[in-house]
């Protein structure tokens, strides 16, 4: 079968939402020989309907469980990458835990699901809706869907397949109850040939062969763990005086979390042990870096959050990749080299910062964040512009840096930052206000999508910010948003085919416009009311609706949008 044509729906590849893409084996993977043999050998292994006589009614399920840094996550990437092959509809993959531990809601994952296939996704389609369409949709096909940590079965099962050949590899902390006939392949450390293999690749071949007793003595001082093994690597490579028995020794002399198991305390003591060994600068930018929306970092990122020029900044991105503290992402067109925080890192790098900056200077540091990233926004929607003469000065007026080479290259890197950009808005707003600063990113945001994509691609992104503020709006009583927000819905929903629940929008909107005694809110609902109603056919309620519209337009003289109702009338 063919691979899926790519829709002309807006696709989010990133955190939260999955990527469509070929597989791609990790150049750095090794070990888990016998976790890789029992994982492919439990795809056509007779599951408990089978042995039961039952057709299967979904595809195989296989899940990887471990705790953050055991290599879970790499494990699904070079298993996917083995088996890309056998399945011609190509891979999808999908975060399902944000950064912040709070597991992604469903209808995110299954719109996005959508989107990577290339289907229609309506506006503010319920959770149901958007999963059941993405179960017909897979049905019958041959993809493989990576599912990575997964907080629950509540998350996982309202994505499977039905009656279909495509396989799921789930990854998460433990058993996922509640999903039927799956057998959990548990990860423990890297036996000590694959530690030793592991740490070599980051620190060379020349310590570790010198003094193999002590490069297996990191290893059981990691557990095995990989994420820690690389850890110490970094920090090896980075100090190129450094024997393999100082790595020992300071390992030992860290202290150890008493609350945390075997795993965690090797976790937290290589990343003590790579944090200290940064120059001053570098680790203040490293610990800033849990700010990062999504935990997806570029060198603009970076710069804004710790106040320094583009180039000392990805200048430690880069550093911080060679260490192990960041992992680079596949590098897309033109566009600047992006990276991530690795999962197993984000809660380290949260409890240092709150240890070491002041709370005054993480709010500094994330406004300044969040003003570049308005600043990237305008530049954006302006590349869509520039045979405006007014646009074209006052993007010379921006420093060259913020600035795009092209209307397809400010398109690409909206379309990889959008999963961030999201974040960005969410945490703006997430203490309860709509200050100045969140309302410009908001706005920012929302114009961008509608000039590079249309309302209509961008339709589900739109409902989303637009909801974010009504959420908030409705929260702190604030009535001209508010009936901005339900306006904005509203409008989406109508051009879904939703009409009642548009209808419902409108007139939410009308109270909350004249509340807030705004006449514009007030015209603008009055009308969507009446177009409403006659989209429904009802021609008496549309006439008296447009016919209110217009006597508020007769008492403030706005001759233009009277002639508009007069012909709606007519019509």
């Amino acid at each position: 079968m063919a691979a899926v044509p790519p829709g002309r729906r807006l696709s989010v590849p990133a955190t939260g939402a999955p990527a469509r893409a070929a597989a791609f084996a990790l150049p750095g993977f090794v070990g888990r020989r016998r976790e890789l043999e029992e994982l492919r050998a439990d795809i056509v292994r007779a599951g408990l309907d089978t042995l039961a006589g039952r057709k299967s009614g979904r595809g195989r399920v296989l899940l990887i469980a471990g705790r953050p840094g055991s290599g879970r996550t790499a494990l699904a990437e070079e298993l996917a990458g083995q088996l890309a092959g056998r399945y011609p509809d190509g891979v999808l993959r999908a975060r399902l835990t944000e950064t912040d531990g709070s597991p992604v809601p469903t209808e995110r994952t299954a719109r996005a699901l959508l989107a990577a296939l290339g289907e229609p996704v309506p506006p503010g389609a319920e959770e149901d809706e958007l999963t059941q369409a993405v179960r017909a949709v897979l049905r019958g096909r041959r993809a493989l869907l990576v599912l990575d940590d997964a907080a629950g079965a509540e998350q996982v099962d309202p994505l499977l397949p039905d009656k279909s050949e495509c396989l799921v590899v789930a990854v998460s902390r433990g058993p996922l109850t509640g999903v039927p006939d799956v057998r959990p392949c548990t990860l423990g450390g890297l036996d000590t040939a694959s530690g030793v293999e592991l740490l070599e690749r980051y620190a060379g071949p020349t310590r570790i062969t010198c003094d193999p007793a002590a490069a297996q003595a990191v290893v059981e001082e990691c557990a095995g763990q990989p994420a820690a093994l690389v850890l110490v690597g970094g920090w090896l490579a980075a100090l190129p005086k450094l024997s393999v028995v100082d790595a020992v020794t300071r390992l030992r002399e860290l202290p150890s979390g008493d609350n945390l198991d075997v795993a965690g305390r090797s976790l937290s003591r290589a990343f003590r042990l790579a944090h200290e060994a940064l120059p001053a600068p570098s680790a203040r930018i490293l610990r800033l870096l849990a700010l990062a929306p999504a935990g997806a970092v570029d060198a603009h990122t970076a710069s804004a959050l710790a106040g320094c020029s583009v180039a000392a900044a990805q200048t430690a991105l880069e550093d911080f990749e060679a260490r192990g503290l960041l992992r680079a992402e596949p590098p897309s067109g033109s566009l600047s080299p992006q990276y991530r925080v690795p999962g197993c890192l984000t809660a380290l790098l949260r409890e240092l910062m709150a240890a070491q900056e002041r709370p005054a200077e993480i709010e500094l540091a994330r406004a300044r964040m969040l003003e570049r990233t308005v600043r990237q926004l305008h530049s954006c929607r302006a590349a869509t512009r520039t045979d405006d003469p007014l646009t074209r000065k006052r993007l010379a007026e921006l420093p060259r840096p913020l600035r795009f080479a092209s209307p397809q290259a400010a398109a690409e890197w909206l379309r990889r930052r959008l999963p961030a950009l999201l974040a960005a808005a969410r945490l703006a707003v997430q203490d309860g206000r709509l200050d100045t600063l969140a309302r410009r990113l908001v706005s920012a945001l929302t114009r961008a999508l509608t000039a590079h994509f249309g309302a209509e691609e961008a339709g589900p992104e739109l409902y989303g910010l637009h909801q974010l503020v009504l959420d908030v709006a409705q929260r702190c009583e604030m009535p001209l948003e508010k009936a901005a927000a339900l306006l904005n819905l509203g409008d989406l929903d109508a051009r879904a085919g939703r009409v009642p629940t548009a209808l419902g929008r409108y007139r939410e909107a009308l109270d909350a416009a004249r509340q807030a005694g705004d006449p514009y809110a007030i015209s603008r609902s009055l009308e969507s009311i009446a177009a409403s109603y006659h989209e429904l056919g009802d021609w008496q309620r549309a006439v008296d609706w447009y016919g209110r519209a217009l006597e508020l337009r007769l008492t403030r003289g706005e001759l233009a949008d009277e002639a508009r109702l007069y012909g709606r009338l007519g019509g």
